[in-house]
């Protein structure tokens, strides 16, 4: 099957890394008393940085599967398989170190806090699955496609049932890919969820990009589907409780933040395809390449990663709101131009991993 490289991904990427970046330095160091909700320009920031998160677990589901299906087509995709694996674990890893602290234990004091789940071990977490589904589906893609749609459905839709989930008998180290109670930002409850719907549409993609027209049908899709969830999925789902007194689709309507965001993601990715011809070969697109080794230089010069010293433990919530922008503006420029200047691109740090676990097989 004939497919074509989507230029649009990276431009997404860089939106979602770079919304991170402004969204941490800023959250991180405003002080409280300018977090004013009845400011219109706030809530606007507040907002947009909720799209984050959505945009890049759906985006690396999307990327990831879409390269599974590639390979698979040519009969390449054992190759494609111990990348994704390993490429799973990497981030894992990475997750974990960058909250040791190696100052902190070397001075005798230890605690637990480095097993609280943040963004990397989810999606790593999450690439692993979508290998696995890929292992079990690859010979019948529109199984996978109903199986990847299904699970994405089901797990915003259940939200309700495991948001407060406690689960103190199981030990930390899993505990804390299910639960928040022991400080971990991201679980990979509802957040898989993003992920498979990032892979079904990687299936459709994969299908249909090639056909003519499918790019202005692709957007007009987005646009719809993406207005609808945003405006429209909180409703239907209460008419749904009223037709079937199923009081699930209730208390998702409720709470309903999970099916509301992928309505801005597609929205996002709408725009983003729309104006894919003119950010080809972009500062925008290179930004895109390069999201870990953005992602770990920032999380180093924040919240002191390894050593302890970063700019939370001096300025910690202590910038008025004009601070905040500017230092946020120079923060995003000083991390690009590291990343560019000291740091390959996302798969170079993938391969130099592969290399150092061949190394310890041999």
């Amino acid at each position: 099957m004939h497919t074509n490289r989507l230029y649009f991904i990276d431009s997404v990427r860089a939106f979602a890394i770079l919304m991170m970046l402004q969204g941490h330095f800023i959250d991180s160091l405003l002080d409280p008393i300018y977090r004013d909700t009845t400011n219109t320009f706030y809530n606007i920031w507040l907002y947009f940085r909720g799209i984050t998160a959505p945009v890049f677990f759906t985006i690396s589901g999307l990327v990831f599967m879409y390269l599974l299906l590639r390979a698979h087509s040519k009969g390449k995709d054992q190759d494609r398989i111990k990348k994704g694996l390993s490429r799973g674990l990497l981030l894992i890893a990475i997750g974990y170190s960058l909250r040791m602290n190696v100052f902190y234990w070397l001075s005798g004091k230890f605690n637990y806090n480095f097993l609280a789940v943040d963004v990397l071990q989810c999606i790593g977490l999450s690439l692993i699955l979508l290998v696995l589904l890929h292992i079990l589906f690859k010979k019948h893609s529109y199984i996978l496609s109903c199986i990847l749609a299904f699970i994405a459905i089901a797990t915003f839709l259940c939200e309700p049932l495991y948001r407060d989930l406690s689960i103190s008998a199981v030990p930390k180290f899993f505990a804390n890919y299910i639960t928040k109670e022991n400080g971990s930002v991201f679980t990979i409850l509802p957040w898989f969820g993003y992920s498979a719907f990032g892979a079904w549409l990687a299936t459709v993609f994969f299908r249909h990009v090639h056909r003519p027209r499918f790019k202005l049908f692709t957007i007009f899709s987005f646009s719809i589907i993406g207005c609808f969830l945003l405006f429209y999925s909180s409703g239907t789902l209460l008419k749904l409780y009223d037709i079937t007194h199923f009081e699930l689709f209730k208390a998702s309507a409720n709470y309903n933040y999970l099916f509301t965001r992928f309505g801005n993601v597609l929205l996002i990715f709408a725009v983003f395809y729309t104006l894919e011809r003119f950010l080809k070969q972009s500062i925008i697109t290179r930004i895109g390449e390069k999201t870990l080794s953005i992602y770990v230089f920032h999380f180093i010069i924040i919240f002191g990663s390894y050593t302890g010293y970063g700019l939370k433990r001096y300025w910690d919530k202590s910038l008025n709101p004009t601070e905040a922008i500017i230092g946020a503006i120079c923060f995003m420029a000083i991390v690009c131009i590291l990343s560019f200047n000291y740091a390959k691109t996302n798969a170079f740090v993938y391969n130099g991993f592969r290399k150092i676990i061949q190394k310890f097989k041999n």
